[in-house]
């Protein structure tokens, strides 16, 4: 039932033009109930999706990368969620940043704005000197709102969170995420660009043609700002599988629930990253449904947790119902002006939600 259900709305969505190729993933408590591949990875070569297909995970690398690195950092007593900007860069030059705390970051509560096209200036300067200029270009960045007062969703606040892991693990950024979580589950696919070793042949799914790289990205991160930084930041710059994320992501309920991850995870410092507040649209690092329009549909609980990628990736967690889903999907291939995602997405949630339900 699961299979024929889900399978007819994504060759459905496939007919409509939402995206070239996906994969759809779906467990609940623990048990994968549905692992599909539909399309195509790359629409000029023909290069069907199938279950071992890479894809730009985009956004979801601040959950799934960053955020879980200051988890472990929290989880290791390195860092506190209280610290604040001045434990790491004592000569701040912005004395109004001086109360932001790693929590506000994580919360996108920090004052940082939305989005700078910051790679438009990097370009120019030595690749071995960027990710200190960006550093420099994150700490002089004028508030948009005072710290704490609101939220506003920003690329530049988990920028400054990636350099604020290096800083305190004193490794690269997925260098310290691979060896704290992904080498110990077994993750081979959860990569940066770099780390592919890829010639415009291998299994990954094609992004869009980008004007400025006056090329077809395939196999190189499609956010600019990640690019120009070595392929991977704080905000951008995974590239993996659908199963691999769904096997993270029943990992980090594993330890929530409270059983045992091997010690990866521990159930404390995951619940307080979890912990769900009316104060807050989020909890630490990862999105809540909205209110309306969700993209997550309307049958997930209000224990719902997951996250959205600019290039159609997407994954939703819902805490109470031990239930996760898992979307990722090429819509930006070959435009970005492709937005049929928007209308597909709380279609095919309601759907999985139903099936589930009827104990497909």
């Amino acid at each position: 039932m699961v299979v024929g259900s889900l399978d007819r709305l994504m060759r459905q969505a496939l007919d409509d033009g939402v995206f070239p190729g996906g994969v759809l993933a779906v467990a609940h408590q623990g048990i994968i109930r549905h692992l599909s591949a539909y399309g195509y990875a790359n629409l000029f070569t023909r290069q069907p999706v199938d279950l071992n297909t890479r894809f730009d995970l985009a956004s979801l690398t601040k959950p799934l990368a960053t955020t879980l690195s200051v988890m472990q950092l929290v989880q290791r007593g390195r860092l506190s969620l209280n610290d604040v900007l001045t434990s790491f860069f004592p000569d701040l030059p912005d004395k109004e940043k001086e109360c932001i705390r790693i929590e506000d970051l994580l919360l996108h509560a920090a004052g940082m704005p939305d989005y700078r096209p910051y790679y438009k200036q990097l370009v120019h300067i030595p690749s071995a000197g960027r990710r200190e200029a960006l550093k420099q270009m994150l700490l002089q960045e004028p508030l948009a709102y005072e710290p704490g007062t609101r939220t506003l969703y920003s690329d530049p606040g988990f920028m400054l969170l990636g350099i604020i892991v290096e800083a305190v693990s004193r490794d690269f950024l997925f260098d310290y995420i691979s060896e704290s979580v992904y080498r110990p589950m077994v993750l081979t696919s959860l990569v940066p660009d770099k780390r592919m070793g890829l010639h415009g042949t291998d299994n990954v799914a094609a992004t869009e043609y980008c004007p400025w790289r006056k090329k077809s990205l395939v196999g190189e991160v499609h956010d600019e700002n990640a690019h120009v930084c070595g392929g991977f930041s704080g905000h951008a710059g995974l590239f993996g599988t659908a199963e691999d994320i769904l096997k993270l992501l029943e990992g980090v309920a594993a330890a929530y629930h409270g059983r045992d991850t091997g010690g990866i995870f521990e159930t404390e410092v995951v619940r307080r990253f979890f912990a769900f507040s009316d104060q807050h649209a989020r909890v630490l690092g990862f999105d809540r449904p909205s209110e309306t329009n969700s993209s997550a549909g309307s049958r997930f609980s209000q224990k719902t947790i997951g996250h959205l990628g600019y290039t159609g990736v997407s994954f939703w967690m819902d805490l109470s119902k031990d239930i996760v889903v898992v979307l990722l999907t090429n819509r930006v291939h070959p435009s970005r002006e492709n937005e049929k995602i928007r209308t597909f997405r709380p279609i095919l949630h309601d759907r999985v939600m139903d099936v589930l339900n009827a104990g497909g």
